[in-house]
């Protein structure tokens, strides 16, 4: 291995833990928040409305992000408010004596709106350094790592809650740990890989656009993945049919979502490495087995085929959190990565919402199971057709 590709692997190597460690924080604390809006006294309603407003605003302000990182070239400025903001939740331990439930969400909302002004900013720096190894492995990786620490926080909380005997202060207050490592990391990465992590930065007078043709490519590619997303049912939906299903066993959801984000790491990593030998064209198989997700959670009466569900999920959920945004960077011109991951991340959160508002309703009227597959088989049609477009556009 050379010097040059050393030096790529130690950035990525450090961006990842940096994520692990803020997905163990945010992670860990998402996981309790609903639980702990409804013992502050929030209605299921309310909890339900917090969560759908903090994940529009976050994805919202990821296209801020975007134009913000592009337009000032200061990535790093972004990716350090951004994480900063998560200190909002180890914060909720606070709420329970001052404030309740109505500053606990704004606090939520605030970790939120980090999320977004960090996320381009990060994406853009990563396809920066990643350069000379090929971006797939580069965001597979990065997930991989990432992935790491959405496992360990939730079962960090678990265990805090059955030690404490549901003490919800301590245990967000216990965050704060892993928080403090996770600025202490941060800072260390930033004084490490700073120079080689700059980008091109955008001009003020030479005008805010695509070429033709790669902006026709990235919008073909964004709106096949927002089509390939509908599509798919979400974790919160397979979970809720799983609740269904496993009646006195309510541990049973959240081992299962947890399966899923086991499968998920792997499955990053690997997808990865695959993306940068066959391209986007590999694209085609997360399209191709997201039609097989929503008609078999339909016709599932047993958990075991659940399992099956969830695992296939978790397939789609790796792939989506690696190469779907590796492909974003091998798209877009280097200059405007910002913009682009802002733009793509917006549509991806509408679809995301879109997907869960569908396919809960399917559910709530029991909508015939051939139905279902059809929209299911027509939402990736129409993904795959986009994409083939992107392609074509691409390489003329």
């Amino acid at each position: 291995m050379s010097d040059s590709q050393s030096k790529i692997y130690r950035a990525i190597f450090l961006m990842g833990i940096v994520s692990l460690l803020g997905d163990t924080v945010y992670e860990g604390g998402r996981g309790l928040i609903p639980a702990f809006l409804r013992y502050l006294g929030a209605s299921a309603v309310v909890v339900g409305a917090i969560g759908g407003l903090g994940e529009l605003v976050g994805y919202l302000m990821r296209l801020v992000g975007g134009v913000l990182v592009d337009v000032s070239a200061r990535y790093w400025l972004f990716i350090f408010l951004g994480y900063g903001l998560i200190g909002f939740i180890p914060g909720l331990s606070l709420t329970a004596r001052v404030g309740g439930w109505i500053v606990a969400t704004i606090f939520i909302i605030l970790e939120r709106i980090g999320k977004g002004l960090r996320s381009p900013a990060r994406d853009t720096v990563l396809a920066n350094v990643s350069k000379g190894i090929g971006r797939g492995k580069a965001f597979g990786i990065h997930e991989f790592m990432d992935q790491l620490g959405a496992i360990a926080g939730p079962i960090l909380v678990a265990l805090l809650m059955a030690l404490t005997k549901n003490d919800y202060s301590f245990t967000f207050l216990s965050l704060m740990l892993p928080y403090l490592m996770l600025m202490t990391v941060l800072y260390i990465t930033y004084t490490i890989i700073k120079e080689e992590s700059k980008g091109e930065v955008l001009k003020k007078r030479g005008g805010y656009g695509f070429k033709s043709s790669e902006a026709k490519s990235f919008l073909y590619y964004s709106f096949s993945v927002f089509f390939n997303t509908i599509g798919v049912v979400t974790a919160p939906i397979i979970l809720y049919k799983t609740s269904l299903l496993s009646s006195g066993f309510d541990w049973l959801p959240p081992a299962l979502y947890a399966f899923i984000q086991l499968v998920d790491a792997p499955t990053a990593l690997i997808s990865g490495f695959l993306y940068d030998r066959k391209g986007i064209n590999f694209l085609t198989v997360p399209f191709i087995l997201s039609v097989f997700v929503a008609p078999l959670l339909f016709v599932s009466f047993s958990i075991s085929q659940v399992i099956i569900v969830a695992l296939i999920y978790g397939l789609i959920l790796g792939m989506q959190e690696s190469i779907y945004r590796a492909a974003v960077a091998d798209i877009a011109p280097s200059k405007y990565r910002g913009i682009a991951y802002g733009i793509f991340n917006t549509i991806l959160g509408i679809a995301f919402f879109l997907s869960g508002v569908i396919y809960g309703y399917m559910l709530d009227i029991n909508l015939a199971v051939s139905y279902i597959t059809l929209y299911a088989v027509f939402t990736q049609i129409l993904a795959l057709i986009l994409l083939r477009l992107s392609l074509r556009v691409r390489q003329e």
